[in-house]
């Protein structure tokens, strides 16, 4: 059901869907409706949304809302995909005189809101990119609505060279209101029919769930191929894709394959899902080639200590964002319970959302088994 602003659907999930009160939610909802009344009234100028706060506490859902009520053009994205098309533009700009006005005002004339589901920076080539894109992206008129787990002022805290992002957290910080949704509870948790969708230690488990699943479709275990890449598969029908967590994770793959593969099946089986947290590599002292093996105070820079598979953790939460994002039902077995999959390290703090989704997809109401 469509509503004609965030405030109807709001109220009428309230009323209509068991919606539980929540003051913090309240508060996003009136910065939402009013932006969205600015936008629809012609007023100038337009404040933007920022909505952040812990999983769970509804962002998501109410920036959904507002953006399916609007009737100017607008884009609704994961951040990592926006990035990826900025990346991947940018570099079809080059030579262009100041490619990220021109991609800016490229935006501004294809869509008037832009709404963006998690923002987090954690690379340093992003942080450069956005810390002018968000700056000229305001110039040129689009407004932004956000969710993000960590307010402004935390978005790359402690990165290298984030003097190049902070103009781009004082423009978030003139151009759009920020709004703490930090309820009390994660309302993905609420009681619910459950489902099993993870096993520990049972990879019969997912062979009767294939057969199952796949019954009366033709199955193959040739390698599935997406885009250019081929991908080993366990098993696989017209729907169902079975995957070792080797196989999907600790490849090269990209989030747009991920895209692909939720676009094509409506249910990945991953088995095999090891300890992620379980091993760490020390943190290393970086420095300069010039520096050779001296110790050089001012040169000197301490590099996190990481797990060994947190190269493949960022697939695995890539996979389950497009999962959860496209409703997709993802089954795993592995080797730890789902409190333990990820318990530290350099990722622990983007894994918090990983966790919180996946233990919703537990639940009868993500979705039909």
């Amino acid at each position: 059901m469509t509503f004609d602003s965030p405030l109807a659907a709001y109220q009428h999930a309230l009323d209509e869907n068991d919606f539980v009160p929540d003051k913090a939610q309240w508060q996003a909802v009136q910065a939402l409706q009013h932006c969205h009344e600015a936008l629809h009234q012609g007023r100038t100028p337009i404040t933007g949304v920022y909505l952040w706060g812990p999983v769970g506490r509804g962002k998501t859902w109410l920036m959904d809302q507002f953006y399916q009520s609007l009737r100017v053009p607008a884009r609704r994205q994961h951040f990592h995909h926006f990035m990826g098309w900025v990346h991947q533009r940018s570099f079809q700009l080059t030579g262009t005189h100041d490619p990220l006005q021109a991609l800016a005002r490229e935006l501004s004339r294809d869509v008037r809101v832009l709404c963006f589901d998690e923002l987090f920076v954690n690379d340093i080539g992003d942080a450069i990119i956005l810390g002018r894109l968000f700056q000229v992206m305001f110039e040129e008129g689009v407004v932004m609505v956000c969710t993000s787990n960590q307010p402004p002022d935390q978005l790359y805290a402690d990165g290298f060279n984030r003097d190049r992002f902070l103009p781009g957290i004082d423009a978030i910080k003139r151009h759009m209101q920020v709004v703490a949704v930090d309820g009390s509870e994660d309302h993905r948790l609420h009681p619910g029919a459950a489902v099993q969708r993870y096993w520990v230690d049972q990879p019969q488990a997912l062979v009767e769930l294939f057969q199952g699943m796949s019954n009366g479709q033709q199955t193959s275990d040739e390698p599935v191929i997406v885009g250019y890449r081929s991908i080993a598969v366990v098993q696989s029908s017209d729907t169902v894709l079975w995957c070792r967590y080797a196989d999907l994770c600790e490849q090269p793959l990209a989030a747009m394959d991920f895209m692909l593969l939720c676009d094509r099946f409506k249910a990945i089986l991953l088995g095999e899902v090891p300890n992620l947290s379980a091993q760490k590599r020390p943190g290393r002292i970086a420095r300069g080639t010039e520096d050779g093996a001296l110790r050089v105070d001012a040169g000197d820079r301490q590099l996190p200590e990481l797990s060994v598979h947190d190269d493949s953790v960022r697939r695995f939460i890539a996979l389950v964002d497009e999962c959860y994002d496209r409703k997709v039902a993802l089954y795993i077995e592995a080797k730890v319970p789902l409190e333990a999959l990820y318990t530290e390290g350099y990722l622990e703090f983007a894994f918090r959302r990983t966790l919180s989704r996946l233990q919703e997809m537990q639940l009868q109401r993500f979705g039909q088994p």
